[in-house]
């Protein structure tokens, strides 16, 4: 193979990022290229609509390696991540007995087990892990955080008695002393520094666990923008490793007890850029620390531990797992779409384990077809589409560099932000933290009522026949040990996802045992009538009210007839906004308040209609969810 760079096209002059802009501008016709062609995104930066050579000029991620620091292209040299799989622990032997299974042939390396605080106990554990091998197979907990002592020292006896060496074994005990003021809006005391230095000396008996977690995922799942879940976590991880340095422990004995585990939202490429950049900065923030090398001899590579300089402490481990801000219970298999390109993102990006949620995880226990697709959905991208043998193949790619760097530079500004307001846990225990991430959830859920944020099968192209309070499962029980007697005193995260809303009004609908009739009246314009029936029939399922549509109708009053003969509550004219000037005042008058009255569209005669007494219209600039709850609402006075 010649070494000699091949010159490929020559006859092409290269084009610089002006000349695009000017040709962009052009054809624009007196359209601003920035209002029509910049997408100015919730993660606070503006995004091109195309980069080139001359944007990645300069920038320091472009010539890092993979496995090198500050590990912008993965803190290995290969991309074979864990799959994993996790399990709601109710009954241990059962329990034992799937996770068995699971290993033996489902391509799952890594298992997560979920126990209420009363179960941690010698026995329960040692039932648990009965024939598992901890050394092949990754293990991690989450319980009760007044049972993480406890519980890793139940493991490390546990694995003792099994033979195995603590140092190939791998795994977490996520214990989260933030939890309380994120998820239960009760402000940390004190006391959660002690109680974190007492894990991590537990902690020591397996040098391969992680037992501190920053559990990013929970501002995934509260709707957060990526460049807060990213700068926050940041905080966050920095607070452990502030106050536990200050309380006398190494920072590398810290650094390397953290887990990171973040969500991943449906923002493709953004994800693929957020992973990169957040191993980037706290690569850089443990770096500060100067952290001392107390690797064991000959584990690190040449180029990992130097001087005396552990680089082994500032490579972040990042479990991530599909977000459950994007999932729906209505057209639920449309969650397989949404989960499949989350996990690539992050397959991608070079998580070191995965968890997919499953498609049905939002309304019911899952069952065991639902748990196979999931599995199957990672196996798939590494059997199938090869994607553990390549590290980073985002690398060099002008618009994934760009947005590495314009998502470093955001989250680390909030970060300094967070910092000077007295860093992460002073900014949960006032809930300012809460209170930013449920701004986001608002401001991204007015998206979705409004179809900026599209989410198919629940405010676009809803299935119109289905029902599904028949399915909705409740919610199990949690903990019984008393994490806390305390109340609430600052503001909680808001985990209602972005189809809630939508979901608890077509659940209304199913409940109240009455489904609303919409009769659409087509008449005139061939072609306007059938795209505006359309719109209007997937905008008034929505509310999983019964679509009655039509093919056209000779005259107004025909159309009235029909519905009438249907026992239509709504009545939405469709038509040529030409015509509307004619029809829709003869439509309202023959409709005369029996029945609600919509014109379809945004007619330059609305404000004339408007004068005659029309009051609704619905068209591409409409809030559907204020507009369908607007509508349930009259027709419970008709």
């Amino acid at each position: 193979m010649a070494e000699a760079k091949e010159n490929l096209f020559p006859e092409f002059p290269p084009v610089s990022a002006q000349e695009w802009t000017d040709k962009i501008t052009a054809d624009l016709k007196g359209v601003p290229f920035a209002k029509k062609m910049i997408w100015k995104t919730g993660e606070g930066f503006e995004v091109n609509p195309f980069y080139c050579a001359e944007d990645i000029e300069g920038m320091a991620t472009t010539t890092s390696l993979p496995g090198v620091f500050p590990y912008v292209r993965g803190t290995r040299i290969t991309n074979e991540w864990l799959v994993r799989q996790d399990l709601d622990v109710t009954d241990c032997q059962a329990a034992n007995e799937k996770a068995r299974k699971l290993i033996a042939g489902s391509g799952v390396t890594s298992l997560g087990f979920h126990l209420k605080g009363e179960m941690v106990n010698s026995g329960n554990i040692a039932t648990l892990l009965d024939g598992i091998c901890p050394e092949k197979t990754e293990l991690n907990f989450k319980t009760c955080n007044r049972k993480a002592v406890e519980l890793t020292g139940i493991l490390a006896e546990v694995f003792g008695a099994k033979g195995a060496d603590p140092a190939k074994c791998s795994g977490s005990v996520a214990f989260d002393p933030l939890k309380n003021p994120l998820v239960k809006g009760i402000a940390s005391g004190s006391g959660w520094v002690d109680e974190t230095v007492a894990v991590i000396k537990a902690g020591e008996a397996l040098p391969g666990y992680r037992v501190l977690a920053v559990d990013a995922c929970y501002l995934n799942d509260a709707g957060s923008y990526i460049t807060q879940e990213l700068g926050y976590s940041l905080a966050w991880g920095n607070d452990l490793l502030s106050k536990l340095t200050d309380a006398g422990l190494p920072v590398e004995t810290v650094a390397k007890k953290i887990k990171f585990n973040f969500g991943i939202s449906s923002n493709y490429f953004m994800e693929i850029a957020k992973f990169r950049a957040a191993r980037w900065l706290w690569a850089e923030i443990v770096k500060a620390y100067n952290p001392s090398c107390d690797c064991p001899s000959g584990c690190c590579g040449d180029d990992c531990c130097k001087d005396g300089f552990c680089a082994c402490a500032c490579k972040m481990n990042v479990h991530a797992r599909t977000s459950a801000w994007n999932m729906t219970v209505f057209d639920a298999y449309v969650n397989l779409l949404r989960t499949q390109t989350e996990t690539m993102s992050a397959a991608i990006a070079g998580v070191d384990s995965l968890t997919v949620l499953p498609y049905d995880e939002t309304f019911k226990a899952p069952d065991d077809f639902s748990e196979r697709i999931a599995r199957n959905q990672q196996l798939l991208l590494k059997e199938e589409c090869h994607f553990d043998k390549v590290v980073d193949p985002a690398a060099g790619s002008y618009y994934v560099e760009t947005l590495t760097q314009s998502l470093a530079d955001a989250a680390w500004k909030l970060f300094l932000e967070v910092e000077d307001k007295g860093g992460f846990v002073a900014s949960a225990n006032n809930g300012e933290v809460q209170d930013a991430v449920n701004e986001s959830n608002r401001a991204r859920k007015k998206m979705v009522a409004t179809r900026q944020i599209s989410l198919l099968g629940t405010n676009q192209f809803p299935n119109f026949t289905e029902k599904a309070d028949d399915r909705i499962e409740p919610e199990s029980s949690g903990c019984n040990c008393k994490c806390s007697d305390e109340s609430a005193t600052v503001s909680k995260l808001d985990f209602s996802r972005g189809a809630s809303e939508f979901e608890t009004l077509r659940l209304a609908v199913e409940e109240s045992g009455r489904t609303p009739k919409v009769f659409m009246l087509t008449i005139g314009n061939l072609a306007m009538r059938l795209a505006r029936s359309q719109f209007s029939s997937n905008f008034f399922a929505c509310a999983g009210y019964e679509i009655i549509d039509n093919l056209g109708f000779e005259t107004v009053e025909a159309g009235v007839k029909a519905a009438r003969e249907k026992n239509a509550d709504i009545i939405v004219l469709c038509s040529s906004d030409d015509e509307y000037g004619a029809f829709a005042p003869e439509a309202f008058k023959l409709v005369g308040g029996k029945e609600l009255f919509v014109v379809a569209g945004a007619p330059a005669c609305m404000e004339d209609l408007k004068a005659a007494g029309i009051e609704h219209f619905i068209n591409v600039r409409s809030n559907v969810l204020e507009t369908l709850k607007m509508f349930s609402n009259r027709l419970q006075t008709l």
